[in-house]
């Protein structure tokens, strides 16, 4: 269990002052001119050896992914652009972050841009997030008037700008480069890869995309040391994170813990335990809308961080845990995710497009058990088809929760199926 010293986000709850005055209490903005001074290749180093991956669902390397930005700036510009649209299913670390502790990312991207020789960062807020981006706003003013941001940031000599956007509210601009369509004025819709971001990200130039999360921890990291963040967790696996715990708990909330922590101990800790007790549990998404459920039998045992749920066909994601206990019609909420992909499709990949729209109606139908049992092999041979073949993940974002279904639930969905087939039968 993580204590309490080595806690981030300490105003994770807003308890306390969200301003300036009080990021700076907390420990923010501390030595920020000395962090640079330390010079751009120490920044990136220091970011390798924390092992921190990034906390948007991917989990690549953050450090790595800094490195790949050109050593020189030639005729383009380098951008930080920083991922706020959180719209997975269970997630809400980021809009805390952005609510309660702005300051940790504002000075993270001021770091982050010295490292990447960026001269502006961009933050893409989520569209509904509107009270969050006004004090994400506020947050950025109060540093201008500081001094802390502008021609001369910190006093460090660096010209560093930070701009929020507002985006209009849409799942796929989640993916890095779709945001920068967005962001852009265009479309939302992803771009083929490569060029990657680093070589041709917004306006076509070296651009880096993180999440506020991955961000908002690199002051911290620096300050404290790469060895102290490493030693928190798991081999490959390390540091802290804000878990996202909802559903049918007695508790629910976000906490920050260490990456590992048995998926029990953190409900049971954190969120009050399973309502009606850990006995009544039926299955836990453990990272986002977007992974395969998990049933009871792996939750007893299983560790929350990247390799762990990985090994059990899952995900970390964004570590939103979306508890569901007995009372819970798996096949029918599997059904409602699979509508909200193929509601957030940006239709440009035919086996998205399609594909979405064909296994939310099979899903309807496995609902009421009006399938027959051998679409229950066609439905997972589609997920398949979808799977790995689209430009972006939300193909597998939508074939992933069915296939989970299916892998761990299918004696439901077969005896769903023969019960009404048995009912038809004495109809007749």
């Amino acid at each position: 269990m993580l204590r309490d010293e080595d806690r981030i986000f300490t105003n994770l709850y807003g308890f306390h002052d969200w301003g300036l005055e009080g990021a700076r209490k907390r420990g923010a903005w501390d030595g920020t001119a000395a962090l640079l001074a330390k010079g751009r290749d120490w920044i990136i180093d220091e970011m390798k050896k924390s092992g921190l991956r990034g906390r948007g669902g991917a989990g690549f390397p953050t450090g790595l992914k800094w490195s790949f930005m050109p050593k020189e700036v030639g005729a383009r510009p380098h951008y930080l652009v920083v991922n706020a649209d959180e719209s997975e299913p269970g997630t809400c670390k980021d809009r805390d972050i952005l609510r309660h502790d702005p300051h940790t990312l504002i000075e993270g991207c001021l770091i982050a841009s010295f490292a990447m020789q960026a001269h502006a960062a961009y933050i893409y807020v989520r569209g509904e997030f509107y009270d969050e981006a006004a004090r994400l706003k506020a947050a950025v003013k109060q540093a201008y008037d500081a001094g802390l941001l502008g021609d001369n940031a910190c006093g460090s000599g660096w010209k560093m700008d930070v701009y929020v956007h507002r985006g209009a509210g849409a799942y796929i601009c989640g993916e890095e480069t779709a945001l920068l369509e967005s962001l852009e004025g265009k479309k939302g819709m992803p771009r083929l890869k490569p060029p990657f971001p680093a070589g041709a990200g917004l306006y076509g130039c070296p651009s880096t995309v993180n999440n506020v999360e991955s961000i908002a921890v690199a002051p911290t990291i620096l300050r404290r040391g790469a060895a102290w963040f490493a030693g928190i967790g798991r081999p490959n696996n390390t540091g802290t994170k804000v878990f996202c715990i909802s559903g049918h708990v007695n508790k629910p909330c976000n906490v920050e813990e260490e990456m590992g922590i048995p998926l029990r101990e953190l409900i049971e800790k954190h969120a009050g335990g399973v309502r009606g007790g850990w006995d009544n549990l039926l299955a836990v998404i453990p990272g986002g809308a977007s992974v395969p459920l998990l049933p009871k039998s792996i939750c007893d045992e299983v560790l929350m961080d990247f390799d762990s749920l990985r090994n059990v066909q899952s995900g970390l994601g964004t570590a939103a845990v979306i508890v569901m206990d007995k009372s819970t019609d798996v096949i029918k909420a599997i059904a409602r995710l699979s509508y909200f992909y193929k509601h957030e499709s940006c239709g440009q990949c035919t086996p998205c497009r399609e594909g979405t729209g064909w296994m939310w109606r099979v899903m309807e139908r496995m609902v009421k058990g009006e399938a027959r049992l051998e679409e229950i092999d066609v439905l997972h041979d589609v997920t398949k088809q979808v799977e790995g073949h689209t430009i972006c993940a939300l193909g597998d974002a939508a074939a992933w929760p069915i296939q989970g279904l299916i892998r761990h639930f299918r004696p439901l969905m077969e005896e769903r199926i023969a019960a009404r087939q048995a009912r038809r039968i004495a109809a007749e």
